[in-house]
């Protein structure tokens, strides 16, 4: 399919600035963040007393790593509208976390703060391919969740169509898309995968299928999981970046012409890698946690956010912007088996390099005694289920087991099981990791 290389008319000026104009925008921000976070919200005013520095101090963009950070535990301690650097009557929404693991993240936006989140949506789909008058299906879950009604403004910004079906339905999801033939999917990797099940279900083959790119975010997955859609739904799939604490998705996106890792739309967002244990920034190209600070943010304006997800920041390519690499997995998603540390994506790379294997796995990690025990199951592709021997069967769980023993370092079970066998998400994001282990004491 033909990949869409925008003319140099199709960008802001600034995607194509140099690294000096990119650069001095950024101080000239976040000086204004800096003070707008001092002078209006108690919480960051004590923070700054405490660790003694000022807004006025920060001459260059190396002087922000002597402010403090901001954690999600800071959002919850000043639940729900303590963080918040305008009056609540001039903020416009807000949305929030789901609040599984306690008070809810809250998050606010004044009307230009919606604005910039559309504008820079738009410049995502547009990096992705999208053109005005594309029509955009959005299977993204409406709601406190920010990435239906993220992506369905941004889309509208850019000057599509919008189809605002939100998540779950997936039979109405095909119907749909077969009969309106939308360009571009903004949806969950995983809950594509569900999709493609029904569109193979109904005999209709990924070269039938009208979409063209699907843009694709709000959990991690790896160049196995990309190539997977892109075979089951015949699209390009691109990585679309982004966090409701910083803004919500459009953080940053890849570029469709180099797929290379998502671009940061720096002139609004200012990244650092920090190494997790110390929290000293590390330099680029190396790994580590992403940390954000927001540059034009009037609600809600973010002090150096650890983000929790471990990646890298890479040189530009096809924007002047940095880029980061994959997120590898957040730092409180690493599993600690036997000593070793080990995140689910690096376990998905090895299942989705059997091509008799589907994207749909999980990892249930149980304890004997002192001994932890990791069972990988997975399924095989529909193609193949039902028509293996058993003696087939039991190569390819042995093939992906000496896999991750070399490659991931732990010993794992690997079970191959019928397509179909292992649930299906229907609200966007799939869980892969069961840990049935005790509490340890």
């Amino acid at each position: 399919m033909p990949v869409k290389t925008p003319r140099p008319g199709d960008l802001d000026p600034i995607e194509t600035a140099s690294r000096d104009e990119i650069s001095a925008l950024q101080v000239e921000r976040l000086r204004w963040t800096l003070k707008q976070a001092y002078d209006h919200v108690p919480h960051y005013r004590r923070q700054f007393e405490a660790q003694g520095v000022h807004p006025d101090e920060l001459k260059t963009l190396a002087d922000l790593a002597r402010f403090p950070f901001t954690t999600k535990a800071d959002l919850r301690d000043n639940y729900p509208f303590g963080l918040f650097a305008v009056p609540r009557e001039q903020v416009v929404r807000v949305h929030a976390s789901s609040g599984t693991t306690g008070k809810p993240t809250v998050v606010g936006y004044t009307q230009t703060d919606i604005d910039n989140w559309a504008d820079l949506v738009a410049r995502s789909i547009r990096a992705a391919g999208g053109r005005a008058g594309d029509m955009v299906h959005v299977a993204y879950g409406y709601g406190l969740f920010t990435g239906g009604l993220g992506a369905h403004y941004g889309a509208e910004r850019l000057g599509c169509t919008v189809v605002p079906m939100s998540g779950g339905q997936t039979e109405k999801q095909v119907q749909l898309i077969v009969d309106f033939k939308p360009d571009i999917i903004m949806v969950t990797p995983s809950y594509s995968l569900v999709i493609a099940e029904e569109f193979a279900r109904l005999g209709i083959a990924p070269e039938d299928i009208s979409l063209k790119v699907g843009i694709f975010g709000a959990e991690p997955w790896g160049e196995g999981m990309r190539g997977e859609i892109e075979r089951k739904l015949g699209l390009d799939a691109v990585d679309i970046y982004g966090l409701s604490e910083v803004m919500g998705p459009g953080v940053a996106c890849e570029c469709i012409e180099s797929k290379d890792g998502p671009v940061i739309w720096e002139d609004h967002f200012y990244p650092e890698i920090i190494n997790p244990e110390t929290g000293e920034p590390v330099a680029d190209g190396q790994e580590g946690e992403l940390v954000f600070t927001s540059l034009t943010k009037q609600a809600l304006p973010i002090i150096r956010y650890r983000t929790r997800d471990l990646t890298r920041l890479l040189p530009p390519t096809s924007r002047s912007f940095r880029r980061m690499s994959r997120i590898v997995g957040r730092s409180d998603d690493m599993l600690i088996v036997r000593g070793v540390n080990v995140f689910p994506t690096q376990i998905e790379e090895q299942v989705l390099r059997e091509p008799q294997l589907s994207g749909n796995y999980q990892i249930v990690l149980t304890r004997d005694g002192h001994l932890d025990n990791v069972q990988v199951r997975c399924e095989l592709q529909p193609a193949v289920s039902g028509r293996i021997s058993a003696d087939e069967r039991s190569a390819l769980a042995r093939s992906v087991q000496q896999r991750i023993k070399t490659l991931v370092g732990v010993s794992t079970e690997v079970q191959v099981m019928d397509f179909g066998a292992l649930p299906r998400t229907q609200t966007g994001k799939a869980r892969r990791v069961w840990d049935e282990r005790p509490a340890q004491v």
